[in-house]
């Protein structure tokens, strides 16, 4: 009877003790267990870094005052807010959700180099009409930690936290 790879140690000491298994396979079932959580590591690793990424999309901005909003009528939300186009609104099921929105880069000739290097996180407490002209709609404040407000409209990745 031999060992499997799915076999445990205390399974494979029992078999060696009463069968005189060879000791190359006592390694080979010990480290098959390694081997298989480095490959799981690794896919647990890659599944992070492309929710890390986040979903590209394009950001404006939009003025004070900030209500009443759609979300939360008259109650104030502070300023690191925004409204979410028909992309993911969802009727409304976005509201109160938290994204991580990050400047990648310019949507025109105008300000070449608009994104600071920094990331906002913002809170949906907004519907963006139709006609939105972009995936999110940023408070001015927010769009200004993370690009010039010259630019108007930025390339953006964001996701969900």
């Amino acid at each position: 009877m031999q060992p499997s790879c799915r076999t445990n140690l205390l399974d494979t000491l029992i078999l060696y003790s009463s069968f005189q298994i060879h000791p190359e396979l006592i390694t080979m079932t010990t480290t098959m267990p390694k081997v298989t959580s480095v490959v799981m590591a690794a896919v647990v690793g890659l599944a992070m870094v492309s929710l890390v990424a986040g979903i590209s999309g394009t950001a404006t901005f939009y003025t004070p005052p900030y209500t009443p909003s759609a979300c939360f009528g008259f109650q104030e939300q502070g300023t690191m807010i925004a409204a979410a186009s028909d992309v993911f609104w969802n009727g409304g099921a976005a509201c109160g959700k938290r994204y991580v929105v990050t400047c990648t880069g310019a949507t025109n000739q105008g300000v070449p180099r608009p994104c600071t290097g920094r990331s906002v996180t913002v809170k949906i407490v907004d519907h963006c009409p139709s006609g939105c002209q972009g995936t999110i709609d940023l408070s001015q404040e927010a769009f200004a930690i993370i690009a010039n407000p010259d630019a108007g409209k930025i390339k953006i990745d964001y996701r969900q936290v």
